[in-house]
């Protein structure tokens, strides 16, 4: 049976899907983050804490979460796509993090490069928000999950036969749902 696992040091922990490499492990990561790729595809999971964003209404606060991450990655909008496809309320009597005031999930998609490169990938962007403002503190989970990859890009690679099994959203929701908080000290 698959074990939560300790993330930020054991002060939260989420149920992390098969086939997660710790980036910690590879490169250096900000003490803000925990990152994920998944070992066979360019799928990767973010789980990061950043500042409460208390002028933003809650059924605002993914969107501008979105278009904070896009502004980062210098991401577009894929042709014909206007960024943002839907976002709901993750329903609180379901979620281990019962210290939230709400909890969001976003779906959308943006077109980016990696590295700098001049090939762009498409990739679909899933969003969770948990708002904690007694913390001053908005818990994000990301997950990027490549939809196509261009040719050109050094994310392209030869599946040779590798045939592991991509994260689902079924995955993510179940990291969002077990997202627990165990040291509310993380928040300073």
């Amino acid at each position: 049976m698959q074990q939560p696992r300790a993330l930020f040091g054991g002060a939260l922990s989420a149920f992390i899907p098969h086939s997660a490499t710790d980036t910690s492990e590879l490169r250096e990561i900000p003490d803000n983050q925990e990152v994920f790729v998944h070992a066979h595809t360019d799928q990767s999971l973010i789980v990061e804490l950043v500042e409460y964003q208390a002028r933003v209404a809650d059924q605002d606060a993914a969107r501008y979460h979105f278009e904070d991450i896009a502004g980062s990655n210098k991401a577009s909008e894929p042709a014909g796509a206007s960024g943002v496809s839907g976002v709901e309320p993750l329903p609180k009597p379901e979620l281990s993090l019962s210290q939230c005031s709400s909890a969001w999930m976003l779906t959308g998609t943006q077109c980016v490069s990696k590295f700098n490169e001049d090939a762009s990938n498409t990739v679909t962007l899933r969003l969770g928000l948990f708002r904690l403002p007694q913390f001053s503190t908005d818990v994000l989970v990301t997950f990027n999950d490549p939809q196509s990859i261009s040719p050109a890009s050094s994310s392209k690679v030869d599946s040779g036969g590798d045939h592991t099994e991509p994260w689902t959203l079924q995955d993510f929701q179940r990291l969002l749902l077990s997202l627990t908080l165990h040291d509310p000290g993380l928040f300073g």
